[in-house]
């Protein structure tokens, strides 16, 4: 997320000033988030944009100045009872009443929202996330003999377990950014499919696997966006991901897009990126098309003219 937002302000357009502000405590415990919301009013300024995950900053600010950024709704989903319940009041249906304009990154998370909002008529618009340009266009190496491909996240929505049961037979090679549960590392070896765990790397260090990667497979059963589609992407990969929640709508023609719940059809699609070369290539290029649509210019001059509504509303 921070690497996101300093994309976009330095690419900022110059009529835009803006001061970059950190709260003091991490979001833990009563006092450090009644501290954070003091903080915020002291330091609010003509315009307020709170960026984070600290979603109950804007309960210190004026709404009719302030501008929150809300970029999925996942941990909802992972909570059960009261804990949800706070959670949903204290950084959902609360804070969206106490704004002026709502922006998330998909008009899948929007629609979550809307109904979060509890019939409350909330102004939200959709400002997608940029492509870092640190991810460029990088021709591939000859291979032979087996597709390289590249899966980043571990978690159950990233869907490992089922895309490793669909790779099964096909002549593949997987390397996987994060650190694999011993149960998914099992799941790898009964289906036979050769694996390079990389774990917790650094962004260069995810650059590098992107390059040396043919196929990015990202079929989550949940995204709030999906920004490993548009990193693949704009490196020149073909994308294999899921055709629910907000990946279609980023992924947009230039991927191959499979049922996540459903490991033949997602064996279909992936035997058809791994063996199909042209076909493999129609998806680079195409991607290359879709990636140029969220440049750190394009996503910073939509926040721009937000910041000269809200700035001109008063």
């Amino acid at each position: 997320m921070e690497r996101l937002f300093d994309d976009v302000r330095s690419a900022m357009p110059a009529d835009i000033a803006f001061r970059l502000c950190n709260s003091r405590f991490d979001s833990k415990g009563v006092f450090a988030r009644l501290y954070n919301i003091l903080e915020a009013r002291l330091r609010r300024a003509r315009v307020n944009h709170v960026t984070g995950d600290l979603h109950f900053l804007v309960l210190g600010l004026p709404a009719k100045d302030t501008i929150l950024t809300i970029h999925d709704c996942g941990n909802l989903h992972r909570l059960k009872g009261i804990r949800r319940a706070l959670l949903k009041f204290l950084w959902f249906t609360w804070p969206l009443r106490h704004v002026r304009i709502v922006t998330t990154i998909s008009e899948a998370t929007k629609r979550e929202l809307i109904t979060l909002a509890g019939g409350r008529a909330v102004d939200i618009r959709v400002i997608p996330n940029c492509v870092s340009k640190e991810f460029v266009y990088t021709p591939l190496e000859p291979q032979t003999g087996f597709v390289r491909v590249m899966m980043i996240g571990t978690k159950p929505n990233k869907n490992v377990e089922r895309m490793t049961a669909a790779l099964a037979g096909l002549s593949v090679k997987v390397e996987v950014v994060g650190i694999l549960t011993q149960e998914q590392r099992d799941l790898f070896a009964l289906h036979k499919v050769p694996i390079r765990e990389l774990g917790y790397i650094s962004n260069a260090e995810v650059e590098e696997v992107y390059r040396r990667c043919d196929v990015l497979a990202f079929c989550s059963t949940l995204e709030g966006f999906g920004m490993p589609v548009l990193e693949a992407q704009a490196t020149g990969r073909a994308v294999v991901t899921s055709s629910i929640s907000s990946l279609p709508e980023v992924a947009g023609d230039a991927a191959c897009l499979v049922d996540p719940y459903d490991v033949a059809a997602m064996h279909e699609g992936f035997k058809k990126v791994v063996e199909n070369l042209p076909y493999r290539q129609e998806l680079i290029a195409r991607g290359l098309v879709n990636a140029a649509r969220y440049t750190p210019e394009v996503i910073a001059e939509r926040y721009a003219q937000v910041y000269r509504e809200v700035a001109n509303a008063r």
